[in-house]
């Protein structure tokens, strides 16, 4: 099935077939994972990276830096949203939260995507909902 993209997000499947990175499977096995998983996921290209979008809004967004460890950003869109009651239960401990509704999940090894690779994907689909 091929990947579901939002307009302007036909660049997606480019940069990623010109990626030259260590942990490139972990891109190539959570894109369609997770586009598969909910209609209302797309995705774009946004900080020069592919960012998951749930009814038209990013969520979360790679951090793609050349050597290291890959990054997912969760965020709650373009535009900074008042975070007053807003929570998300992370019963993983992989998020990092660097803010009250902006948190980090590091990949830092093929073996750390193997062992986590389902449970980043569920929490991904949880983040989606929770922050529509």
């Amino acid at each position: 099935m091929p990947a579901r993209q939002v307009a302007g997000g036909a660049g997606v499947d480019a940069l990623v077939a010109a990626l030259d990175h260590p942990l490139k499977a972990v891109i190539e096995d959570l894109r369609p994972a997770l586009l598969a998983a909910d209609p209302r996921i797309t995705e774009q290209v946004k900080w020069n990276a592919p960012s998951f979008c749930y009814d038209g809004d990013d969520r979360v967004t790679f951090n793609i830096r050349p050597g290291g460890p890959l990054l997912l950003i969760f965020h709650r869109g373009a535009r900074v949203k008042d975070a007053a009651g807003f929570a998300f239960a992370d019963e993983t401990g992989l998020m990092d939260w660097k803010a009250p509704d902006r948190a980090v999940v590091t990949i830092a090894s093929l073996a750390a995507w193997s062992a986590n690779g389902p449970t980043i994907i569920a929490l991904i689909q949880r983040w989606m909902e929770a922050t529509v």
